[in-house]
């Protein structure tokens, strides 16, 4: 994954840069198919705003934060795209399919007479 960091209207230190990059890293467990980081620090006075893009196949994921410090900032936004990442994957895992015509042009088959009446029995 390439991670691109810009840095607006002030610095970054390098152990924020490398802080940020290991944490940008770890999101990869949520998707393998995360193509680009996009991390974005700007600094205003006594405020840092992080705004952290991550683009993957089919889909774009945005964060911001601000806190009085970078690492709590890029910390914070970090947490946040976990969560999305996180709620992205289990909807692709979860992703159930709903029956319908087959490849060979069938439709799925009906239950029978017997399992309906057998199942409105165990209700009974």
């Amino acid at each position: 994954m390439k991670i691109v960091t810009t840095v607006r209207h002030g610095e970054l230190d390098p152990e924020d840069r490398l802080h940020a990059a290991a944490r940008i890293e770890k999101l990869q467990r949520y998707a393998r198919d995360l193509h680009e980081a996009h991390l974005i620090v700007t600094v205003e006075k006594y405020r840092y705003l992080v705004e952290i893009t991550l683009r993957l196949k089919h889909h774009e994921i945005v964060s911001r934060e601000e806190a009085d410090r970078a690492r709590v900032a890029i910390d914070r936004t970090v947490d946040r795209l976990e969560e999305q990442l996180r709620r992205l994957k289990e909807k692709r895992v979860d992703r159930t399919h709903r029956p319908g015509i087959s490849r060979d042009g069938t439709p799925p088959a009906a239950e029978s007479a017997e399992e309906k009446t057998g199942a409105e029995e165990d209700l009974a």
